[in-house]
């Protein structure tokens, strides 16, 4: 019986002037231990002093893109609740564990915190993913949400480049800027380095096309990452390089 292979992991700390950020990811799911306290984040809940409980970024607090189960540990706190949601649901559906926190200045706008939180995101999968042999590379997918249809399709090529096409109404979606998926998206994909297109097909409501996006390529991912049995260390190249 062949053991269990290794689950691939990483560990990010990213701090700027604009934005403080914890990261822990499994590619394998399973479970993540907590992000250690660092002088940027407790690990508890003060009370502020006008006693009003400050944003739960502590992870003793259930949040809104909370679910731990035997399989997957989600935990994500961005301060943004929108980009918390598509979080969630790309790490749920990728089959990821992925534990996040970020301090950023909201009080100019929500740009550097969605950014980097991408950027950040995009170096932990790189890091974890290791080598980048003996994997299926190629993922795509389609994901529907009601009336919404999308398609997502990636290439673990380290030849980082995005396209997308989302087609939102409006400016924004709760406090997200609707342009920052785009730059987001094409932020996780430099730091990645991956190939990725996705397209919203077709779609009346802008969260369901937010939504039906990011579970698209979430199902992408969990393509394209998946080890092939029979192929372990080749490079799946013509170039025998990646």
């Amino acid at each position: 019986m062949a053991s269990n292979p290794i689950r691939r992991t990483a560990s990010i700390v990213r701090n700027t002037n604009e934005t403080k950020i914890q990261l822990a990811l499994s590619l394998d799911g399973g479970p993540l231990d907590l992000l250690p306290p660092t002088a940027e984040f407790a690990n508890h809940n003060p009370q502020s002093e006008d006693s009003k409980p400050v944003p739960p970024e502590y992870q003793d607090t259930k949040t809104h893109a909370s679910q731990i189960s035997n399989l997957q540990h989600i935990w994500i706190w961005t301060g943004i609740g929108f980009l918390d949601h598509m979080l969630h649901a790309w790490a749920k559906h990728a089959g990821w564990s992925l534990r996040i926190r970020c301090r950023g200045d909201l009080a100019i706008d929500d740009h550097h915190t969605t950014e980097d939180t991408f950027l950040a995101l995009g170096t932990a999968f790189t890091t974890a993913l290791g080598s980048r042999t003996g994997l299926a590379r190629f993922g795509y997918a389609y994901a529907p949400l009601d009336e919404a249809l999308s398609r997502a399709v990636l290439d673990i090529s380290s030849r980082p480049f995005f396209v997308g096409d989302f087609g939102f109404q409006g400016p924004m979606m709760g406090q997200l800027n609707t342009q920052m998926i785009h730059h987001g998206l094409g932020s996780w994909a430099q730091n990645a380095g991956v190939t990725l297109h996705v397209d919203v097909l077709k779609g009346e409501n802008d969260h369901h096309r937010a939504e039906s996006a990011f579970k698209a390529l979430a199902v992408a991912c969990r393509g394209a990452c998946e080890r092939v049995v029979g192929r372990e260390g080749e490079v799946v190249s013509t170039k025998g390089v990646l």
